[in-house]
């Protein structure tokens, strides 16, 4: 059996929703970030890194990363059709992925942890000052993206839409006016109609379920 290590509101939420999604058997364990869990040793021999999340495979073997775990999962369970079949198409769905870990999730690290970029007290300010600003950005980005589309790839549910709810919450998190986005909030409320995705929400308690 397949075992997803996450923590409640981390990023790993949607490695969480894709693993529920795609019908896999699996042992959800929670590492409790708050606590420091994703630094205790026998984490640590799980993922080196001390991050989430992490999926430990059938054969002992771990895959890190939500884009490597979401596309392992969705090729694990192709019946569950998370991936486009046609290559350019699934192409375009890793690319987003891709952008939604390397720029989308920084730029809310500059807000959550200021301190990862800089010592000096006085910088950090001017630090979450412009990641608050550039994360807003992506979120009116996402908001254009998912316009007069049902999910982010289009008429396809897919392994970018678990990926990009975990955004969405976090401007909630931190009381930026989501609501104002109104292709991201009512794609938002579809993706809260899935009892896969409201089922990972209850057991994470997480806050979309109040905002909702």
């Amino acid at each position: 059996m397949l075992t997803l290590y996450y923590s409640p509101g981390a990023c790993s939420m949607a490695s969480h929703i894709g693993a529920e999604e795609s019908g896999a058997p699996y042992e959800p364990k929670q590492i409790l970030i708050a606590k420091g869990e994703q630094k205790a040793p026998d984490y640590l021999k799980i993922n080196p890194r001390g991050k989430v999340p992490a999926l430990k495979l059938d054969d002992g073997a771990v895959v890190t990363e939500n884009t490597a775990i979401l596309s392992y999962l969705a090729k694990r369970f192709p019946e569950k059709n998370l991936l486009p079949k046609e290559p350019g198409a699934e192409a375009r769905c890793l690319s987003m992925m891709a952008w939604l870990s390397n720029t989308v999730h920084p730029a809310f690290t500059h807000i959550f942890r200021p301190g990862n970029f800089s010592e000096d007290a006085a910088a950090q300010d001017s630090i979450k000052a412009m990641g608050k600003k550039t994360f807003w950005e992506k979120l009116e980005e996402i908001d254009g993206l998912v316009a007069g589309k049902q999910w982010m790839q289009g008429a396809q549910f897919t392994t970018c839409d678990p990926y990009a709810l975990v955004f969405y919450g976090w401007g909630a998190r931190i009381e930026l006016p989501v609501k104002e986005l109104k292709n991201y909030t009512a794609w938002k409320d579809r993706m809260l109609q899935r009892p896969a995705v409201r089922k990972i929400l209850e057991r994470e308690q997480n806050i979309l379920l109040k905002a909702a």
